[in-house]
């Protein structure tokens, strides 16, 4: 294989796994319109249309996600093999790649970066943050975090945190205005701040359990987010009651009686926080040593 073959196929995947020139071409550390005439040169030596582009998207024809198929794996074989070549020198250099939920971004990876930065200053760490459940093998992400109970069962997963403590806020203010509902059924006549499920775009009806018995409550109000700090903002500002992680930024609020917690009794907990990858992906020492620093293991030590 040709030099230019390799590389007009490596543009391709990038492509194709961000769904975006632009992104792409970030990835690649190339223009847009180098990029995009890259494509153009390998379609036309194999004489196919590989990519359908609108002005808003750009996804793979037919051919094109037959070609992704069989070249996609080899790649990250490839991937796979300068990594643990890299890792046999001793070096942490690179870039590691992660999907994350919000929650985990907010309070386990930003807190921590500095940290990690001081002890591997040459390793790159590129986060993203989706709480749509994106498939981490198709994005060539190296890991993942999501909440438990959400996992494939051909991932490996590390448990980062304890069960996540969901709670039902309000301001003092709200409530003085509107009073506090002492069951699940009382939520029908106040207003509440809705979550959008970014998974599907469904709003997330609220899930109570107390004795062994559960319900899900639709519940409506003046602002519907899929950001927490939006929804938790919405909280502190009166505009009625929201339901979240409890450590996602609420106890905080709690303590300081910014905001003050309701239907305690109904609330629930969710798994904690996990970070997976691939069990049948090597494991790179990169990861390996970011996994130390959100569990704050040696050399890494507590914040």
């Amino acid at each position: 294989m040709r030099g230019s073959d390799f590389a007009e196929l490596k543009a391709f995947v990038a492509v194709v796994e961000r769904r975006s020139f632009a992104r792409a071409a970030e990835h690649l550390g190339v223009s847009p319109s180098a990029l995009s005439q890259t494509i153009r040169q390998l379609e036309r030596r194999l004489g196919a249309r590989l990519l359908n582009r609108t002005t808003r998207s750009v996804a793979p024809s037919a051919s094109g996600e037959q070609l992704y198929a069989r070249i996609a794996p080899l790649f990250r074989e490839m991937d796979a093999a300068v990594a643990q070549a890299s890792e046999a020198t001793g070096q942490m250099s690179g870039t590691l790649r992660i999907n994350t939920l919000g929650i985990a971004a907010r309070t386990l990876i930003a807190p921590r970066l500095s940290r990690f930065h001081r002890a591997h200053p040459d390793v790159v760490l590129d986060i993203v943050v989706d709480d749509a459940l994106a498939d981490i093998v198709t994005g060539r992400f190296d890991a993942g975090i999501r909440v438990g109970g959400q996992l494939e069962k051909d991932m490996v997963a590390v448990r980062l945190t304890p069960d996540l403590d969901m709670v039902a806020v309000a301001s003092p203010d709200y409530l003085a205005r509107c009073g506090t509902p002492r069951s699940p059924a009382d939520l029908h006549r106040h207003a509440c701040i809705n979550w959008r499920l970014q998974m599907d775009g469904r709003r997330y009806r609220w899930e109570f359990s107390k004795r062994g018995r559960r319900l899900e409550v639709a519940v409506d109000g003046p602002v519907v987010t899929n950001h927490a700090d939006i929804g938790i903002a919405a909280a502190l500002q009166g505009l009625g009651i929201a339901y979240h992680f409890e450590r996602d930024g609420v106890a905080q609020h709690l303590a300081e009686g910014r905001l003050v917690q309701v239907l305690a009794d109904w609330s629930i907990s969710r798994p904690g926080l996990f970070l997976y990858y691939p069990s049948r992906q090597h494991r790179p020492a990169l990861l390996g040593a970011f996994i130390d620093c959100l569990l704050d293991r040696a050399p890494f030590g507590p914040l």
